[in-house]
């Protein structure tokens, strides 16, 4: 007997490789409400965005406005500024979450795991002890407990409280 395993969102997924061949995710975000798009906080050079398909609770990405493929044709200020929006992830994140650990990332090219590889963007995974079970393990499928909406919902106000506290950098 096969057991079945639902995952109906993956299929918007699916879908939107194809859509995406027509326009930049990534460049197409920043056009639309912070609401509609999931953008946690918007600068000069860039913005956070939440991940539509999560690795974990609270899984954030940093994404330059400019379309670029690769870390190294950032200029300085991008630079700066994203790494700014690294941090006020970091801490929004442990406000919210607790998380035990985090994994931050920068996947270049198809072959080191990069979904949209024409636009760098920075990922922000939180960790917790466990989080890693027989789930993806044996069924090749991770559970992720909390809708995306939702962790916006709980992640926005933490970011504008930071974003207010905080020098941005110039």
């Amino acid at each position: 007997m096969v057991d079945v395993l639902f995952a109906p969102w993956r299929f918007k997924y699916i879908r939107s490789v194809d859509e995406r061949r027509g326009g930049c995710v990534f460049c197409e975000a920043p056009r639309r409400s912070d609401e509609e798009a999931l953008i946690l906080a918007r600068g000069k050079h860039s913005y956070v965005i939440m991940n539509l398909y999560p690795y974990n609770t609270g899984h954030v990405m940093v994404v330059p406005y400019r379309h670029v493929p690769d870390i190294v044709d950032l200029n300085e200020e991008e630079l700066k500024e994203i790494s700014f929006f690294i941090k006020i992830s970091l801490k929004a994140i442990r406000e919210v979450y607790k998380p035990h650990g985090f994994n931050i990332g920068v996947n270049l090219g198809r072959v080191a795991g990069a979904g949209i590889e024409e636009h760098v963007h920075v990922h922000i995974v939180p960790r917790w002890n466990g989080d890693t079970n027989f789930m993806p393990v044996i069924a090749g499928v991770k559970v992720v407990s909390q809708d995306v909406a939702e962790s916006y919902r709980m992640l926005r106000p933490v970011f504008e409280r930071l974003l207010s506290q905080e020098a941005r950098p110039q």
